[in-house]
């Protein structure tokens, strides 16, 4: 096992401008092998991303209940984490790799929370569909931070708050999930949100714009329309993450602002 001194991670990440922070509804896997309005707008997003030392997705599909990893191998495989979909999505590739003193970087950062390492995890869908089109050759590491899924809203936003530092030392994070999930209720045919989808997701987005924290951490308490738009909260808690990563006096700007199949909100953000 490779050993490294506190002045070998001091030194890993140097001090840059802020980087930005993003939030991405990644939606159906599909769009990792389809040239839509999402795809293309992913990869417009990704050109005006400034260089940076590392990547670092939270991804909802990584759920580690009542504790929290962060990817440390050399090389990221990449996990085809669904079933039932054409040969051609199981082709998919994305070239990518780690870094272990990163990740220790990151680890240093959660002491508290006792964040640990992890070889086994590669990058699931919510981070390799993505990235496919916002960094689709990346020079620089790629990691994923899990989420635990047993930990309250509140606590989760404090958590990866601990990470903001980190964006002044070239990290860009991304959040990647929906704020409208209801997959059991998706229109697979086509056609328009449900009233209570665009409901959801117009009130959500005005308090992000807001910064309306409060809200956003107990949508069940602020919504009506959450118990049926976040019918579990694995896809929402990386917008919950990828809020607690931008400081204070920093605006948000949307980007794919429809819903998908009636009730899969793709709406994303970015910081601005």
């Amino acid at each position: 096992m490779t050993s490294y001194t506190i002045k070998d991670l001091d030194n890993r990440l140097q001090s840059s401008p802020l980087m930005p922070v993003l939030f991405v509804g990644h939606g159906n896997p599909m769009h990792a092998i389809s040239d839509n309005a999402f795809t293309q707008k992913w990869s417009e997003v990704g050109d005006g991303l400034p260089e940076a030392q590392a990547i670092v997705v939270i991804s909802a599909h990584w759920l580690t209940p009542g504790k929290t990893h962060i990817t440390d191998a050399p090389k990221n495989p990449i996990i085809y984490d669904f079933g039932g979909f054409p040969d051609d999505l199981y082709r998919v590739k994305y070239e990518s790799h780690g870094d272990e003193q990163v990740a220790k970087v990151l680890a240093r950062q959660l002491i508290e929370y006792e964040a640990e390492l992890d070889k086994q995890w590669g990058l699931d869908h919510g981070t390799w569909s993505i990235l496919k089109f916002i960094a689709p050759a990346p020079e620089i590491p790629v990691l994923q931070i899990s989420i635990d899924f047993a930990m309250p809203l509140p606590k989760l936003y404090e958590l990866y708050g601990r990470l903001r530092a980190m964006r002044r030392r070239g990290v860009i994070f991304i959040g990647s999930g929906n704020i409208v999930h209801a997959l059991g209720r998706a229109k697979w045919d086509g056609g328009g949100a449900w009233d209570w989808a665009a409901q959801f997701d117009a009130d959500t987005a005005v308090a992000i714009r807001d910064r309306q924290i409060g809200k956003l951490l107990d949508p069940y308490g602020s919504w009506s329309e959450a118990r049926i738009a976040v019918p579990t909260d694995d896809h929402y808690r990386p917008m919950i993450a990828s809020l607690s990563l931008l400081e204070d006096n920093e605006d948000t700007r949307f980007f794919n602002s429809s819903i998908d199949m009636g009730s899969i909100g793709m709406r994303s953000f970015i910081s601005a």
